[in-house]
């Protein structure tokens, strides 16, 4: 305990930059590690890549197999033998679910490695917040999440999202947005509190900095309205008078809003635009429609009514934009509900967080060597509600 209070308190004091050389201290000086390596996933959730050597960023590993990529997807601690009695430990590094990467420690084999293993797995857990805190400070391990340049549009929507995944007792969240370097206007929001969560899939108009500016303000909007606790519809009225009052109508984001009571199931919505959701409940999918109402900015003024409905614990909510249901095969065919809800039922076993990902690879069998044209976004909800 006392060595794991010292590899915590170095983290806690380190530079923000400097977060795997304290690490890697602590472990070689405590934990006999004769090698330490942080990866962090890419924005494609493709590859892990070493923060070791940025900002030439080289050496990364495979994100769904492999030993690095076997720890990430399970989640779970991976032991890999190596010669000379060694062995490393593929450590995921996660905050409340969002899944940053993998610490890997190379340390002797046998009973030390098993009397490690608990305190490394809980100090990659301090490491991943300590590294979502000192990204507000260097950039470190943001360069070493991207393989590619990003456009300067894709760099704008990256920085609005709230993460890629989140996990509480009630539910789990993943989501992905594709083509991760040069996003055009897909985004999704979510925040929660004691007793609900606020979900926001929205698709804007345009491609380029001109959708990304245009999202920017509608989920800023949206946001202002929702931190001043106003109602669902009230925040749908006052983001289309943002957006409206900036470009008049020329102008529009399509938003499909929901919100849940953790302790009921029971969910209001306000439909406003493209986004579509199905739900996987009893091994049947089906999508469930709301009423449309008018895209944010369209007209002046517009009023939003809520609708609702309920969830029940084992359902599968997925949400997906435009850019995955219209998208076309290389004969014509769109991907279209039938498609969507085979790729929904073969991915049932799969934890949330890899349910987009699995989706939109699909996806992109689908369309062939035909470049994509839109963004494509995929959320997926596991709701279990709250327990008695």
């Amino acid at each position: 305990m006392k060595r794991f209070v010292t590899a915590e308190r170095a983290l806690r004091t380190a530079a923000p930059d400097q977060l795997l050389d304290a690490v890697r201290r602590v472990l070689t000086e405590h934990y006999a590690a004769e090698s330490v390596e942080l990866f962090m996933a890419d924005y494609g959730l493709t590859i892990l890549q070493p923060v070791s050597g940025l900002p030439q960023v080289q050496d990364s590993v495979p994100a769904h197999h492999g030993p690095v990529g076997r720890a990430f997807g399970a989640q779970e601690a991976f032991i890999e033998g190596l010669a000379d009695g060694l062995v490393c430990l593929h450590l995921p590094v996660t905050v409340r679910g969002d899944r940053l990467g993998v610490l890997s420690v190379t340390l002797p084999g046998g009973s030390h490695a098993r009397d490690c293993l608990a305190e490394l797995a809980e100090i990659a857990e301090v490491l991943g917040h300590e590294v979502v805190v000192a990204e507000r400070d260097t950039d470190v391990y943001l360069q070493a999440r991207r393989k590619d340049r990003l456009t300067l549009a894709a760099e704008m929507q990256w920085q609005l999202l709230p993460g890629r995944s989140c996990s509480r007792p009630e539910f789990d969240l993943g989501a992905q947005l594709e083509p991760a370097y040069a996003i055009f206007g897909d985004n999704f929001d979510w925040s929660a509190t004691a007793d609900r969560l606020m979900l926001y899939l929205s698709n804007g108009m345009g491609e380029g900095i001109e959708a990304s500016l245009l999202t920017n303000l509608a989920v800023n909007a949206l946001r202002n309205a929702r931190r001043a606790n106003l109602s669902l519809a009230d925040q749908a009225a006052l983001a289309d008078q943002a957006v409206y009052a900036h470009y008049q109508g020329r102008c529009y984001l399509s938003v499909l809003m929901f919100e849940f009571d953790l302790t009921s199931g029971r969910v209001q919505v306000v439909d406003a635009g493209s986004p579509q959701m199905l739900r996987l409940r009893g091994g049947k999918v089906e999508r469930v429609t709301f009423e449309a109402q008018l895209p944010l900015g369209m007209f002046e003024e517009t009023d939003y009514l809520p609708q609702e409905f309920e969830v029940e614990p084992g359902d599968r909510l997925v949400f997906v934009s435009d850019g995955v249901y219209a998208v076309a095969s290389p004969g014509g065919e769109t991907y279209g509900d039938a498609a969507l809800a085979r790729a929904i039922a073969s991915t049932r076993l799969l934890p949330a967080a890899e349910v987009p990902g699995a989706v939109l690879r699909e996806l992109t069998g689908h369309r062939g060597d035909t470049a994509a044209s839109d963004d494509a976004l995929v959320v997926c909800l596991d709701w279990r509600g709250r327990q008695p």
